[in-house]
């Protein structure tokens, strides 16, 4: 099996690399070390600084995801800015900036950087297309995944078995496994 460090203290990002990746068998081994975030409008940079950053300090290959949730009629907000938002505002208050809105369009995006000691970063991204819900639905899944829907159910409503079959993570975890074989 496979072994592969994965830099985040996001507890879900976790579980969701782990559920991904052992299907692959590939074993996630997380590392809540940290690194510093640029302060960027795209998450690909800022996935690809931080896979470097991790490698060159933690002196080895690593792993780490950058995601975010894109919001067609904020003008892409809180996009990179979305774990601090979720942090900070939470779900509720999202939906309340939307109140008003009739584009309830989305994009959820996560960019997976990896690297090697000395060497350069890539990033593999994914994206899924859906909605904005008017309130929160579903106790599955994590951050925004009770206000993201796609197909009509959101993805607190999914379930990690649904879920991790197609969402954003999956896709850029996916490009990422291609990539190592």
């Amino acid at each position: 099996m496979r072994k592969i460090i994965f830099v985040t203290g996001n507890r879900g990002k976790l579980r969701e690399a782990k559920d991904i990746l052992a299907a692959k068998d590939i074993e996630v081994i997380q590392n809540n070390h940290g690194y510093p975030e640029l302060q960027e409008d795209e998450l690909e940079p800022i996935a690809a600084y931080g896979a470097k950053w991790a490698a060159d300090e933690l002196k080895m290959p690593v792993m780490v995801d950058d995601s975010g949730l894109f919001i067609h009629a904020l003008n892409g907000f809180p996009g990179p800015y979305s774990a601090f938002v979720e942090e900070n505002l939470g779900n509720q208050r999202v939906l309340k900036l939307m109140e008003d809105e009739t584009d309830r369009r989305a994009t959820f995006k996560s960019v997976i950087g990896y690297c090697e000691p000395g060497g350069e970063p890539v990033v593999f991204t994914g994206t899924v297309d859906g909605n904005i819900a008017y309130e929160e639905r579903g106790s599955g899944g994590f951050g925004y995944d009770p206000i993201f829907e796609y197909e009509g159910q959101t993805f607190g409503e999914l379930g990690d078995a649904v879920k991790n079959t197609l969402s954003h993570r999956r896709r850029a975890l996916d490009k990422f496994f291609d990539w190592l074989d």
